[in-house]
């Protein structure tokens, strides 16, 4: 009894795969890919150019860090140099006109505050990135904090 109930699991196991990956195939799903097969590789679309017009974009919801307004291609940040910091750092944000980098950079992690940038925010790229002119690859319904709380007043 137990063998006939295995084999009957197994055959309705594989009729199931079957008939499922043919509805799949047949329901077209969206994918990031595109119609593409996995098998095949589409030529990669065009890389976009940098917002590079120094305006500084509103930020959407508290803490966030500040995306960068221009583009950073080349600039090198290592443990010797910070390409960033040749123009937003304390001493030279007078003859850059770019803004400070923030005080809580220069806090470690015991929160005590540092002459120079804490080795742990020294990093930009971690938190901080250009942005490209492109169309969303996934739709986006997000609403920004202070949207969201005129919205709340108003129903009230």
């Amino acid at each position: 009894m137990l063998r006939h109930s295995i084999a009957f699991s197994f055959f309705v196991a594989i009729a199931l795969l079957f008939f499922g990956l043919d509805r799949v195939a047949a329901d077209n799903i969206a994918t990031l890919r595109g119609p593409a097969p996995l098998i095949e590789q589409e030529e990669a679309p065009r890389m976009m150019p940098f917002n590079n017009n120094d305006i500084r974009e509103v930020r959407n919801y508290p803490e966030q860090p500040p995306v960068i307004p221009h583009k950073t291609d080349g600039y090198i940040v290592d443990l010797n140099s910070n390409k960033c910091l040749s123009c937003h750092a304390r001493s030279r944000t007078g003859e850059s006109q770019a803004p400070m980098v923030s005080i809580t950079h220069f806090m470690d992690r015991d929160g005590q505050f540092r002459a120079s940038v804490s080795p742990r925010r020294y990093f930009c790229s971690q938190c901080h990135v250009s942005q490209r002119e492109v169309k969303p690859l996934v739709e986006n319904s997000f609403i920004d904090v202070d949207t969201l709380l005129l919205e709340r007043a108003k129903q009230q």
